[in-house]
Order: C-alpha cells, then sequence, then structure tokens
C-alpha cells in the first residue's frame, strides 16, 4: 500500500491518496479546499481513484469531492446520516474495497452525527473524531458531548495500539501519531465518567 498524506486549504486539512501500488486501485480521503495538490499525487502515482471517502460532512472534508470526481470518475462514500446524497452510504461495520484495498467502517457521532472511522492496513483515517493530541469540537450544529464520549472512550481507545493515526487536521505536534501513542498522551482520551468528560469538555 502507498499512503499520501497532503495538507490543503486554510484550516490546515490533512487529505488522504491511498493506493494499492503506483498504478493501481486507489481512494481518497476527505479532499479539501485548494485539491490541486492532491490532483497532481493522483496524476503522479497514476492512481485509479474508485472512491472518495469523507469522514463526515463538514465542507472542509468534502470541498474537492466534485472536483476529484470529475478527473477520476470516482463514487463518493459517506455516512447514511451526511446532509447530502453520496453514491454508496455506509454505516458501522460497512467495508468499501478496491482492489487489493480494503476499508472497514466504524460510526463515531460526536462531532457531528455523520462521523466516521476508516480502518485500512494498519491506519485509522480518524477526521474530527481524533486528533493528534486532542478531540474534535462539540460545540457545533451537529455535535454532542455524550456521543463523543462514546466515541472516543468507548470506541477510538479498543482499538489496537499499533493503527498508525491519520487525523483530518495538522493540529498536533506531528502529522501522525498511533492509538497506543494517543492513549498514553492524548489527554482527551484519559480515563474518565461520562459525567466528568462532560465536565472537561465544558471547561
Amino acid at each position: 500500500m502507498l499512503l499520501d498524506q497532503v495538507r490543503l486549504g486554510p484550516y490546515l486539512n490533512f487529505s488522504y491518496l491511498v493506493s494499492e501500488r503506483e498504478g493501481g486501485e486507489a481512494m481518497v480521503i476527505d479532499p479539501s479546499y485548494g485539491v490541486e495538490p492532491l490532483l497532481e499525487a493522483i496524476d503522479a502515482r497514476s492512481a485509479k481513484v474508485r472512491y472518495v471517502l469523507n469522514t463526515h460532512s463538514h465542507k472542509d472534508h468534502i470541498a474537492g469531492n466534485a472536483e476529484v470526481v470529475e478527473r477520476t470518475g470516482a463514487k463518493v462514500v459517506a455516512h447514511r446520516n451526511v446532509p447530502f446524497r453520496p453514491d454508496v452510504q455506509v454505516d458501522e461495520g460497512s467495508v468499501i474495497e478496491s482492489g487489493g484495498l480494503r476499508v472497514e467502517v466504524q460510526f463515531t457521532p460526536g462531532h457531528t452525527e455523520d462521523s466516521v472511522l476508516y480502518l485500512f492496513h494498519g491506519h485509522v483515517a480518524t477526521g474530527d473524531t481524533l486528533f493528534v493530541g486532542e478531540c474534535g469540537r462539540t460545540d457545533l450544529p451537529g455535535g454532542d458531548p455524550s456521543k463523543m464520549y462514546d466515541s472516543l472512550l468507548g470506541r477510538v481507545v479498543r482499538l489496537d495500539d499499533a493503527l498508525v493515526v491519520l487525523p483530518g487536521h495538522d493540529y498536533g505536534v506531528s502529522p501522525t501519531s498511533t492509538i497506543g501513542r494517543e492513549k498514553r498522551e492524548n489527554y482527551t482520551l484519559q480515563p474518565r465518567t461520562r459525567e466528568e468528560f462532560l465536565r472537561f469538555l465544558a471547561e
């Protein structure tokens, strides 16, 4: 597998190109504003992009969808709760496959009602559910602190420590991390009761 992490747009978004090999089947995750560098990466890999995977529906994570689809003919994949009509709707446990690529979906609401993780080949694309050293906001429309508690402390902390974390923004001390490192160092993942977590977020 080949992985290109491309920083795009004014909000330090990370978009990803996941390819099985040079010239092989590929998927794009969260194409953001100013998508041209991502399109250049697609061309450089001679990648056959079959799917555009959105971790959630905030504009900065879907802004480049149309341009990638126009260039590649890919199908857009998103959770069934998104406020638009993707080509492929997914939910907890869904699997997307293309060539040698296999992506599993976990539903992790909290930042939005349509937030998901994409797990593939030792990596997890976390969108705005989990950043390096932080978690996504819950005070925007569709955010829910109690659901974020379930997603982080009921879901994320149970993932394999070795998984490489691919966040939705370049907000941390490094562009990637691992689940194990985040469990040790990310203060939002430290053990708390639901009530403690809700107080912590409110602060």
